[in-house]
């Protein structure tokens, strides 16, 4: 087989490496792919936004299949685009993409199914918004309704906080038209989990959980992040609360999605909150996270092409997926100044000294021979072992091998 893999970060490097471990695949391209990518696929200079690029492309090199991995494409409808052009997707459909695409649209479809999530209002005007937070109280949480690379949310400790963040989304413009609207919820406690799971449109089976660590400094500090890091599994994710979430939460989600006439097929993410009261959804993704992906996917054990094809086929269900009982730890390594202003182009050393995790390129790209940082975050260190005390050690061990200037991680991933 032949496959066009979407996206430039360390999710997409995390998806091309385990589909070159398939028999079944010959050959990878990957628009527009990074540094790192280019060292396993062959890389398109298209960006992952360009449905007409993509679709022109795929028409001429004819792949057997196209992974849109990352969030705006799918959102745009590249997957509509592709299989209207008679090009077999991976992906949701716009209209079941919008799941992440609008912050309201999921927050209603959760009210109006029952699905358990927080107390939410929905504004436009920052005017009644602030009225609403002085009314609510603090903390309290404000989110950019739309697509804004992770970085929309506020989670308030005080009601000037709050204020402020509805000022920048929908008078300041901070995120864009994502901003033009707001989410403002309930604030839970509690430990956060990531699930994600493959779904057919009708059937979906779970990936082992996860957990993110979204601030960008030690002890869940300073702004929110893409993602600085996640390990597998949570330690919080028990059994009992598994198969809570299954029956009120995840399966619930496919069926409303399905009676909503937007049937989801590809990757649903699940962003839960274990409160005293129950697991709450926090967000919805309709992809594959970044960097809970580069944790996950290696501990996968079944053909990631297998797996792609049954949920293409709506056949979920008669496929066995396994995975190994070894821990994951991903440490994110980013530029100086991430999520904020960074500087592009610093040297990267230290690769070739790395011996017990695999190194997924994020924002990398490769000038004179050599890496270097070309993104906010550059590298997903990850490694794997029978332990999560291990993983996290080992990937730590490697971490301080790799140099560059203004190498910023926290020290702290998987340790909380």
């Amino acid at each position: 087989m032949k496959v066009l893999v979407i996206g430039g970060g360390g999710r997409e490097h995390a998806i091309v490496h385990t589909l070159r471990k398939s028999p079944k695949v010959e050959h990878i391209w990957c628009a527009p792919g990074n540094g790192g990518i280019a060292q396993e696929a062959e890389c398109v200079d298209i960006k992952a936004t360009d449905i007409d690029g993509v679709l022109a492309f795929a028409k001429a090199a004819q792949p057997d299949l196209v992974v849109v991995a990352p969030d705006d494409p799918l959102a745009l409808g590249m997957v509509d685009a592709l299989e209207d052009a008679g090009i077999r997707a991976f992906g949701p459909r716009k209209d079941a993409a919008l799941i992440e695409g609008s912050k309201s649209f999921a927050k209603e479809l959760m009210r109006k199914y029952g699905i358990p999530t927080a107390d939410y209002a929905v504004f436009e005007d920052s005017a009644a918004a602030i009225d609403y937070i002085k009314a609510q109280g603090a903390p309290i949480v404000v989110k950019a309704d739309g697509l804004a690379l992770g970085k929309g949310v506020t989670v308030a400790m005080t009601e000037e906080e709050a204020i402020a963040a509805v000022k920048d989304a929908i008078d300041g413009g901070a995120f864009g038209g994502a901003g033009a609207r707001v989410v403002i919820e309930q604030y839970l406690t509690g430990p956060e989990v990531s699930v994600l799971a493959f779904v057919d449109g009708v059937h979906l089976k779970t990936m082992p959980s996860a957990q993110d660590h979204k601030r960008a400094y030690d002890h869940d500090e300073g702004p929110n992040t893409g993602g600085m890091g996640a390990f597998s599994p949570s330690r919080y994710y028990a059994d009992t609360i598994e198969q809570v979430c299954m029956e009120t939460i995840f399966q619930p989600t496919v069926a409303a999605m399905a009676k909503e006439g937007r049937p989801f097929k590809g990757v649903l993410y699940f962003g839960l909150m274990l409160t005293p009261k129950g697991p709450r959804v926090i967000e919805y993704n309709a992809r594959f996270g970044d960097p809970e992906t580069q944790a996950v996917l290696s501990r996968l054990q079944t053909d990631l092409i297998d797996i792609f094809e049954a949920v293409i086929d709506g056949k979920l269900d008669e496929i066995a997926i396994s995975w190994s009982h070894d821990a994951a730890c991903c440490v994110c390594m980013a530029s100086g100044g991430y999520p904020k202003a960074y500087e592009k182009g610093k040297v990267i050393e230290g690769l070739d000294d790395v011996t017990d995790s695999f190194v997924f390129h994020a924002g990398t790209a490769v000038k004179d021979g050599a890496f270097v940082t070309n993104g906010g975050r550059v590298l997903g260190v990850t490694a794997t072992a029978p332990t999560l005390p291990a993983a996290i050690e080992r990937a730590y061990a490697d971490v301080r091998k790799i140099r560059f200037d203004q190498a910023h991680y926290r020290t702290d991933i998987g340790i909380k």
